[in-house]
């Protein structure tokens, strides 16, 4: 869905242009010669997909050891083997791993940023709110308007995560704060207490499979990604053709998105790029076909994307059904931005100059093997689900399980490989992430048990009849504001009962708000994560990707409803499959 650091810094231009802080990015400090760690004041990408928080910075120290590795004589340096890096890079050899705390300033950033007066008034400011907020919730008023206090609440808090950086308050403290006190509100306004409390106990329910289900993928990937697993998707990419490299990396990141979260996904192709192509134009329009890829491979596999997820779990949608349906619009949704991107200057003209930029790294040990077993878990997810009738999230800890156990039997005895363990990656995944999503869960779960969302619900049917143009609308929203409470809040005004699981509403949904985010650079995580390594500009992207962006977008809407009424289904042996059927 610890915290993930980009090796880059935004101009303070663009702070403004983030609608949304993203808990997996930090403020660390600045990188030195003799200090590998590196960060950035960028916190903006939203929640959709979460990644491990260890990816980002270790992709950021490969493309600057490509970038560097580029004159001969760094070229003519040997390679270390395998075991001496990661001898190196142990904690016992005194410099900062990568894989190390990104959250730690030096005392000289402290001394130069440490304003006591500023900080006392933050202070002030915090319990003065505080104190009213304890003061107004015990009023009558609450009681008696609990609707317009929630929305009130909610508003603020919202508010409070959208503009974090200027506020430098963390949204997932923010999203906690707003949650209690959402419940706290729902709890006076309730007929009884005990019926907030079965209230909050049974969304409490619902919302830890999304969490756990998170926090065991998150991990997955992370471990598979500290063993330099997806070098094997990388290293097959071999060709310069700028047009045959477009589509190349467009159909292998949508690829590997359907798999993995659209960020982890961002960050491998974006590293590769920096290696496969030196710094240019084409490089960013390659790495904007990296973001419209990310997002919509993600669409289409209930495993791909947090908001499929949320619907998967939630039993709005099923495994086969949504891949059958969903894979044509989402393909389409990326094929059309690279038919006319390869049309562009940037791409029809001569190929850059690509000469050995490529860097040779090292795969750790039975690093072929973890790849295999940790996507093989991911992959077996729906399969277990489907199988055994048991929620999805005990089928990722099941994988999580075989993996830790794999993980310490292959590296048993080597104490110099302990970060490729599982204790080690849970201290690098984004937890504070997950808190956010817990956060926002909650918050939106207590609107749908104080009623308000049913309301919106019948306040939107009244006045926006058309299904596809609501699913339409939300996509288009998700490019400003974060698609998991759209998605959330959408599940609690719509029940089974309104639209039956795999209507087209919820597919609609599905695609809509897994692909939308593409629209504008701050859109989506891949979108902020390919912003911030790569340097690129806002008003950059949004004249030269977005126009693209959305002719995908509406084009797979398009081919979602022209499927549907033509009834075509994607053909597939799996079908014949009975334990898939309605998974």
């Amino acid at each position: 869905m610890a915290s993930l650091s980009i090796g880059v810094r935004l101009p303070p231009s663009h702070h403004h242009l983030k609608k949304r802080s993203l808990p997996f990015l930090s403020q660390t400090q600045s990188l030195s010669p003799s200090q590998p760690c590196f960060g950035s004041s960028l916190r903006g990408i939203r929640g959709s997909r979460l990644p491990g928080s260890g990816i980002l910075a270790r992709a950021e120290d490969k493309a600057r050891g490509s970038n560097s590795s580029s004159s001969s004589a760094q070229q003519q340096q040997v390679q270390p083997s395998s075991e001496k890096e990661f001898q190196d890079l142990s904690p016992s050899s005194g410099s900062c791993d990568p894989l190390c705390s990104l959250d730690e300033t030096s005392s000289h950033d402290f001394e130069a940023n440490y304003r006591p007066k500023t900080d006392l008034l933050k202070a002030i400011a915090v319990l003065a709110a505080a104190a009213t907020g304890a003061v107004a919730i015990n009023h009558s008023w609450v009681a008696a308007n609990q609707d317009v206090a929630m929305a009130l609440l909610f508003g603020i808090g919202y508010v409070g995560i959208i503009f974090e950086e200027s506020l430098a308050f963390n949204k997932s403290g923010v999203g906690l704060l707003m949650a209690v006190s959402l419940w706290v509100v729902r709890s006076i306004g309730a007929p009884s207490t005990d019926i907030a409390v079965s209230e909050l106990q049974h969304a409490s329910a619902e919302v830890s499979e999304i969490v756990f289900f998170l926090l065991g993928a998150m991990t997955i990937v992370e471990i598979v990604d500290s063993h330099q697993g997806f070098k094997l998707v990388t290293d097959n990419i071999t060709t310069r053709k700028p047009r045959t490299l477009l589509w190349v990396v467009g159909i292998v990141t949508f690829c590997l998105s359907s798999v993995l979260d659209n960020l982890t996904s961002t960050i491998v192709m974006v590293s590769l790029l920096r290696k496969l192509v030196p710094s240019s134009e084409f490089r960013k329009i390659l790495g904007a076909v990296v973001v419209i890829a990310a997002n919509a491979g993600g669409a289409w596999t209930p495993i791909g994307d947090v908001t499929t997820t949320m619907l998967w779990i939630h039993g709005q949608i099923s495994t086969l059904e949504t891949m059958k349906t969903l894979f044509i619009p989402s393909a389409v949704s990326l094929a059309v931005p690279l038919a006319l991107m390869s049309l562009t200057s940037e791409v029809s003209g001569k190929a850059p100059d690509t000469s050995n930029v490529m860097a040779s790294e090292q795969m750790a040990p039975r690093g072929k093997l973890v790849f295999s077993v940790g996507i093989g878990a991911l992959v077996f997810v729906p399969v277990f689900k489907a199988l055994t009738g048991l929620p999805p999230y005990m089928g990722i800890l099941l994988g999580l399980g075989v993996l830790w156990v794999l993980t310490d039997a292959i590296h048993y005895g080597e104490s110099e490989r302990q970060k490729l363990k599982v204790p080690q990656a849970l201290s690098r995944i984004d937890t504070q992430g997950a808190l956010f999503f817990l956060g926002i869960l909650l918050s939106v779960s207590s609107l749908e048990a104080a009623g308000i969302l049913r309301e919106l619900a019948n306040y939107l049917d009244a006045h926006i009849p058309n299904v596809e143009l609501i699913a339409s609308s939300i996509g288009v929203v998700s490019a400003i504001i974060d698609n998991v409470p759209l998605v959330a809040a959408t599940m609690g005004m719509y029940d089974l009962t309104s639209f039956p699981k795999d209507s087209e509403f919820w597919q609609l949904i599905a695609y809509c708000a897994g692909t939308g985010g593409s629209m504008l650079v701050i859109g989506s995580a891949a979108g902020v994560a390919f912003m911030g390594m790569e340097k690129v500009d806002f008003f950059w992207y949004l004249r030269k990707v977005s126009g693209f962006a959305f002719a995908g977008y509406a084009a797979g809407i398009a081919a979602y409803l022209a499927v549907q009424n033509l009834h075509i289904s994607l053909p597939t042996t799996v079908a014949q499959v009975p334990f898939l059927s309605g998974s």
